[in-house]
This record gives C-alpha cells, structure tokens and sequence, in this order.
C-alpha cells in the first residue's frame, strides 16, 4: 500500500469530527479568533460558561470597573468599519460602556450562531489515533474536534481568601469578579471590601460616597497613580477617528503595546530638578504614562526606583489628611511599578472621609469570618455586606480548572507543576493541535493589541496545516525549553520578579502557589512579534508536523 493510500486508509477509519476547531471562552480573545477562523471556511464552534459574550467585561461588573488603556487603543483594530461607526465615550470606558461595545461587535459579526452559552468545559483530552481533541462540558456532553483554542483569559480564575468561615456570614457577600447581575443596594450600607488591588481600589473609591460606612482590610498597600479621566468631547472624536492608523501604529511600536513606552533617559542623567519636573508632569498626564513613559531604569535599578518611589509617598502624604493612615497606603515591601499599576480617581481622598476606615491587617490579621461580619485580633466588626477584592489565580488558574491531558495522557496540570513551560507563549510540546491566546509566557501589556497579533499568528499556522494537509502539529521539546529559557532570562534584573504578586506567580489564597516562577513574558512585544513572524516566515519548520 502507497503512503497516500495509507493515509487515505486512516483517514476512512476516523470517526467524523463535529468541528474543525473548539475555541474555549467568549471574551475578546475568543470572538476575535472565531471571526478569523470563520474566513478559512472552518466549522468553529465557541463555548462560553456565562450567558453572554465579553469575557473579563461580562464577569466583572463591580462598581468602578474600567480599564486603563485609553479606550481608543483598546479596541479591535480589524475592522475600518467598526472603528467608524462606534464612538467611546470616555478616555477610559467603563465596564458598562466596554460590554455594549462586545455585544456590538458579537451582533455586527453574528457570532453568537457559533456560540454555545452557558456551557463550561471540565475536560479536553487528545486522542492520539484519531488526531483530534474529546472535549467534555460538565453536563457531560461530548465534542470531537482537530484544533483546541484556549480563549480563557490570564485573570479569569477568581480567588476568595483563606479564612475561617466565609461562608458564614449571613449578610451580603461575593467577589468582585462576581459581582451579581441584579443591582446591589450598598446606599447607608455598612460595608467591608477586603483587598485593596487594582479591583479593590476601583471599588473603593466608587463606593465610598454612598455607603453609611466603609472598612478596607488591607495586607498589602500598592502604589497607585491618578488615571485623569474624562469624557471625549466631538472635536476630540472626530481627531481620534482620523487618527487611528497612527494609534495603532504607535502601539505595534511601543515596548507593551500602550500608547507610552520608555523614556530614553536614566534617572540620573538628568539633574535633581529635572528629574523632580518629569515625575510631575507625568503625575498630571492621564494613563499608565508614569508606569510605562517613565525612565527608562526605574524598573531595573533600584536607587533609579527610589526617586520614583520616594516623589509617589509624597504625593500620598499631600493628598491623606491622617499621617498614620498616609504611611499605611505607602508600600514599604516593593517599589513603584514593580507591580501592576493601579490607576485611581481621588483614592486616596476617600481615607479622608468620616465614614471609612483602614484596617491594616499585617498588623491585626483576620481570624475569622463570622455571622455578623468580621473578627481580627483586635476585635470584632459587623457588616450588612462583605466584598472580597482578593484577586485572581493568575495566568495559569484558569488552565488549573480544566483537566486538559496531551499524548501519552499526560496532565497540563502536572506539566506546569514546577511552572509553565511553552513554546512562544502558544504551544506546549506534548499537547498537539491544542494553541493558547494570552497563555503563560506571551506578551500581554495592552491585552487587545496582543490579542489581535496571536490571533492572527495561530490562524496564520492553522491556514499553513490545512493548506498542507497536516493533521498533526505540534511544538518539540527543544523548542519549548529553548523558549522557557529565553523567558526566564529576560526576567532577570527586573525588580518586579523579586516581589510576590500574580505577575509572579505567586497566590497565597491558592493551595501550592507560594514558589515564585516566571509566569510572563517580560521582553519587549515588538521582539516578541520579530520571533513569532521568524517562526511563521520560514513555514513553521520548528514545529513538528505530519
């Protein structure tokens, strides 16, 4: 038998598949990569746990909640028509404002025909025989499919916290990654938010005007930043509209995709006055300008990070009325930016309100979460509701929650164990068939801007493997080492994979989270974009494909 009547053969004798390709998740990631998958001509079938599109904006409807990317550059770029015919708002939209606009784009594609809501994925595992993917719903339905597309998102995977008796209390409570749908009367409330992130910041600050009284548990403070937002005026949109090819352009320029990058300078080569002008002015400019236009060692060189550290605890003092309560919201275990930036609109006044207290729970930690409300070494509180601000389980959490197994029946879950290793952040050598948008070890930053670009870079692959008539791709065990390595090594110097936060891996809230790893790509994303576009320019000959 010829070796095309041998494939002929096997392929007679595989079960018929019910897709081409299984996307897991409807948020930006997952809508976009149907929409291009769909122009190959593909059966594409998306599935989604919430019952709607939006992902990241369909879950957390917490008061506050925008993003800090200006809202112009948050956007799908894909569509000249799109960009035409919707008008933001605000510099910075709301999580309100960003759902519309998901809803918009899933109703001007048609989509949802290919979305099946309200159905969460429990298992995906790769039969070797057949070449393809079994993916299982927790219904216990089951789909066969060639290519597995995981859409799920690197803070999808809320954490409550480690306390005794959450489920206890006998008021109102939940996280604000699940916030519930149904309006939530907070209005002469006495309320506690425990966490004060970039979740537990937002929230703070919106809700503190309407509740009878507000308590912030605080662990660990951040440094924050003023976010000066405001509405886009006409004039304004009609320059933003006639401006988009530079705004893109800008971002596929940038070092992580936002519409600043860093300045050319170090610290101190400039003078004292100098320096002290540039953090003020970047203190007064809107967005992430002061995190990522700042010098361009202020996140490699720690007395470089001081200036900038040291200019951002005065602020907090000028702008907290109480000293004692001015120095707990100044971090004193890492420096400024060293972790993800919160933005903030008057935070920090909101300490100087009658009805909100700190609570600073290094010093009196939370024993237990009782009927009536919270208990801390020093005593006890009562609340009509409790928010938990406790963030996520970060980059792999959501991988964590589904049991995926590769060739040989080889766990994910148990290949990460000591810290995710892939293959230019998309694949993962044992796993074939199966791609990651926004998985560990690729260029995040302006999420939407990385998304776009591994989206296309995996259809790019997937055109090249249907075009070939390959039905088996897969990365190889020196590609995936030679990139964890080349990730690893660029996180060395930089000041934030010496702290503990998600950024790093770590989660106390998560049971065998406490080891710091290299959970991201650290390296510049247009270098991140110079290596993928190598790989694709020569026909994918690193991969291994039949």
């Amino acid at each position: 038998m010829t070796a095309s009547q041998q494939t002929s053969a096997r392929n007679d004798a595989k079960p018929a598949l019910d897709y081409d390709a299984i996307i897991i998740g409807a948020g930006m990631s997952g809508m976009y990569q149907l929409y291009r998958l769909r122009e190959l001509g593909m059966r594409v079938r998306v599935f989604e746990a919430g019952t709607g599109v939006g992902g990241t904006w369909y879950w957390n409807r917490y008061p506050g909640a925008r993003f800090d990317s200006e809202s112009y550059s948050y956007g799908y770029s894909f569509s000249k028509e799109l960009l035409e015919e919707w008008n933001w708002s605000e510099h910075f939209a709301g999580q309100p404002e960003t759902l519309r606009y998901l809803n918009h784009v899933a109703d001007k594609f048609d989509l949802r025909r290919d979305i099946q809501f309200r159905s969460r994925i429990s298992a995906a595992i790769y039969a070797e025989d057949t070449r393809s993917w079994e993916v299982t719903l927790e219904d216990g339905s089951r789909l066969h499919t060639r290519f597995l597309i995981t859409a799920i998102g690197p803070l999808s995977t809320p954490t409550m916290p480690r306390i005794k008796g959450v489920d206890m209390f006998q008021g109102q409570s939940f996280h604000t990654a699940r916030w519930p749908h149904d309006a939530v009367d907070l209005a002469g409330k006495r309320v506690a938010v425990i966490g004060t992130g970039a979740t537990g910041v937002q929230t703070i600050q919106t809700i503190a005007g309407s509740v009878g009284h507000l308590t912030v548990f605080q662990r660990t403070p951040n440094w924050c930043a003023p976010l000066h937002n405001s509405k886009i005026d006409a004039e304004t949109q009609k320059k933003i509209k006639a401006g988009y090819p530079e705004i893109f352009k800008r971002c596929q320029e940038t070092f992580a995709c936002f519409l600043h990058t860093p300045d050319p300078r170090g610290a101190f080569e400039v003078s004292d006055e100098e320096r002290e002008a540039f953090y003020e002015t970047l203190y007064s400019e809107r967005g992430f300008g002061i995190w990522q236009g700042n010098f361009r060692d202020i996140l490699i060189d720690r007395q470089a990070n001081a200036t900038i550290s040291d200019f951002v605890a005065r602020k907090i003092r000028q702008r907290v009325k109480n000293p004692d309560v001015a120095e707990k919201l100044i971090p004193k275990n890492h420096g400024f930016g060293t972790r993800r930036l919160p933005l903030e609109t008057f935070y920090y006044e909101v300490y100087n309100q009658d009805n909100v207290e700190l609570v600073d729970i290094s010093e009196t930690p939370i024993e237990r979460i009782t009927p009536k409300g919270i208990e801390t070494s020093a005593g006890k509180y009562e609340f009509d509701i409790i928010i938990y601000a406790t963030g996520f389980d970060a980059i792999t959490g959501s991988f964590d929650k589904i049991d995926f197994r590769g060739a040989g029946d080889v766990r994910l879950k148990d290949k990460w164990k000591g810290g995710p290793q892939t293959y230019l952040g998309i694949m993962v050598d044992g796993f074939p068939n199966m791609m990651m948008l926004m998985g560990p070890h690729t260029a995040l930053g302006n999420i939407p801007r990385s998304i776009e670009y591994s989206v296309d870079w995996v259809t790019g692959l997937i055109r090249f493997a249907r075009e070939s008539n390959f039905t088996r791709m897969e990365a190889t065990p020196a590609g995936v080492a030679s990139w964890t390595d080349h990730v690893k090594a660029l996180g060395v110097g930089l000041l934030s994979n010496e702290v503990n936060s998600w950024m790093t891996g770590i989660n106390s809230n998560v049971e065998g989270k406490q080891t710091r790893i290299i959970a991201r790509y650290s390296g510049s994303a247009p270098a991140y974009r110079e290596r993928c576009d190598e790989v694709a320019a020569k026909r994918y000959q690193e991969l291994a494909m039949a």
